[in-house]
């Protein structure tokens, strides 16, 4: 399995797959028209440990939907970013047993790797 959850409007999303070059290896999936699959969801969760870690609280509709004031369960979140995109960390890229989640520099840093070590097999 070979995928990038991503929002194409999304400035942030956009530098990391042309960086990347994502879109070479990848099938890309706009989360915005698609959304994610609750089983790429479940898989991605079994491989960071929770859904937590994916759950996005940058998304417009955290505070309006008052979920900072609650201390959400793993069920919660995990329903949370299947109903709305926006509550997805992204991009989500899942590379056969690996995933890597959100634009941090160490997690962009690991999926250069990634990437590097495909490119290199071929």
């Amino acid at each position: 399995m070979r995928k990038i959850y991503h929002l194409s409007t999304c400035t942030t999303n956009k530098r990391i797959i042309q960086e990347t070059g994502l879109q070479d290896v990848l099938q890309m999936i706009d989360i915005k028209k698609e959304g994610i699959k609750p089983e790429d969801l479940d898989f991605a969760k079994s491989k960071v440990g929770s859904y937590e870690a994916l759950f996005s609280r940058k998304s417009m509709k955290y505070r309006p939907m008052g979920l900072h004031e609650r201390e959400l369960s793993e069920a919660e979140y995990r329903d949370l970013i299947l109903q709305e995109y926006s509550f997805l960390k992204r991009p989500l890229v899942i590379i056969d047993e690996d995933v890597f989640y959100g634009s941090t520099k160490e997690q962009i840093s690991l999926l250069n790797q990634k990437i590097q070590e495909i490119r290199e097999k071929k």
